[in-house]
């Protein structure tokens, strides 16, 4: 998934090793983030290269993620976040080269404000989500040869009572861990 790496670092998805899991509908953009998800954040890759992410508010109750990653160009993307159950949530458009459409990732910041951990939605357990009529979608075809992924097309109700289920609690997989820069 090497195009989608810059994307999904940006809003903290990094090292993504296999499918993507879509949306036809992004999280309304309702909601206001938690105040310590701002700031500056650094990690490490795969490689032990580091990367850095830097998150503000942009218009209304959109947020802007600026990654850098070395040797890379620098990549920014807005995203919304949702509250829903016990869990934060964000969502992005997709970009239309790679199927267009959303991302619905899990976040959650440290109480001390100084660690970001972020989940993705493990591929597998969503396309046993479809086979048993929890979810409805698809999968597809990922662009410029990034695999198989799934679109779930079911209401965001549907999809969020499906996400806060506790039964459904291994349903996210970390992804990134990154620590707070400065403050």
């Amino acid at each position: 998934m090497k195009a989608w790496r810059m994307v999904l670092l940006t809003l903290s998805f990094l090292m993504l090793g296999g499918c993507l899991v879509t949306f036809g509908d992004p999280l309304p953009a309702n909601q206001t983030a938690p105040k310590a998800l701002l700031g500056k954040w650094s990690s490490k890759d795969a490689w032990g290269e580091p990367l850095t992410l830097s998150i503000s508010r942009a218009a209304g109750n959109s947020y802007k993620a600026f990654a850098t990653a070395k040797g890379k160009p620098a990549e920014d993307y807005v995203f919304t976040v949702a509250r829903h159950g016990s869990r934060w949530y964000l969502s992005a458009g997709v970009p239309k080269r790679l199927g267009g459409n959303f991302l619905i990732g899990g976040f959650e910041v440290s109480a001390d404000g100084k660690e970001l951990v972020v989940y993705n939605l493990d591929v597998d357990q969503v396309h046993e989500a479809l086979t048993r009529k929890e979810l409805s979608g698809r999968s597809i075809e990922v662009p410029e040869d990034n695999g198989p992924g799934v679109l779930i097309d079911s209401p965001t109700e549907r999809v969020l009572a499906y996400l806060d289920d506790p039964a459904n609690s291994d349903l996210f997989v970390e992804v990134a861990r990154f620590q707070r820069v400065g403050k």
